[in-house]
């Protein structure tokens, strides 16, 4: 078990505000409209393919789903998603919000040895924001790379262990600005760039984009930037594959 019970209840109580742009979730909905970007043109690179079909009947997986904006936006573009996540809450959340705006997302609640056939793979894995609220963050991607068909794209989104997050992320946004709830992140569970190659080494998939994001919480505007030491997000493929293979 990677889950964090505190974790799992703190997002139940959040669950309800998943889907308002102007509450609590109000910076994850500017920020996942800028990573939707990001991801639908690294898969339309990937495949050498124009990014308004690349997404056609491709398996992706949402890994820690939340309530479901990035799964929902994906299923939009044409692609067969799994959303997965621990919290009750915020499955129940997402397949509210789909059910309502007749999209199609396949939810589960568990974790992903526990929802998944053992035969289950796909050609996209996300892990957005989630690695930094796992107990074990390398059980927990080895488990997701796991679920990469040959040739897959896996995505992972979080926030690096410097002393600039701690003052950005938890200082500034938690308790001076707040634009988030406080307790959101713990400092300690950030995860360094260096350690995502670690734990993926193993697995045979290396990093080959890492890209910082800058949010501005009083204008709420997010964009790409060079500096990775806040939040950050990296692409990781196989090194034998350089497409996904159908």
């Amino acid at each position: 078990m990677t889950a964090i019970a505190a974790e799992i209840e703190r997002f139940n109580r959040l669950s309800a505000t998943w889907w308002d742009s102007r509450g609590p979730m109000r910076p994850l909905h500017v920020v996942n409209a800028l990573r939707l970007d990001f991801v639908v043109e690294q898969i339309a690179s990937h495949l050498n393919q124009d990014r308004s079909n690349a997404l056609n009947g491709l398996r992706i997986l949402d890994v820690g789903c939340g309530g479901g904006l990035m799964s929902e936006a994906l299923a939009r573009f044409g692609a067969d998603v799994v959303g997965v996540d621990a919290s009750p809450g915020n499955v129940a959340a997402a397949r509210l919000h789909a059910q309502a705006q007749n999209v199609t997302v396949d939810y589960r609640l568990g974790e992903l040895a526990e929802v998944l056939s053992p035969n289950e793979r796909f050609d996209v894995v996300l892990a957005l924001e989630v690695v930094e609220h796992v107990s074990d963050v390398p059980a927990f991607l080895t488990a997701a790379a796991d679920r990469l068909a040959p040739g897959g794209m896996l995505f992972v989104s979080t926030i690096d262990r410097t002393f600039k997050s701690f003052a950005v992320a938890i200082v500034g946004a938690e308790y001076l600005l707040r634009v988030l709830p406080r307790g959101t992140h713990q400092w300690s569970m950030f995860v360094r760039p260096e350690e995502l190659r670690s734990a993926l080494a193993p697995s045979k998939l290396h990093m080959n984009n890492l890209r910082g994001m800058r949010y501005l919480p009083v204008l709420h505007k997010a964009s790409w930037c060079k500096d990775t030491k806040v939040n950050y997000i990296a692409t990781f493929t196989h090194t034998a594959h350089s497409k996904l293979d159908h």
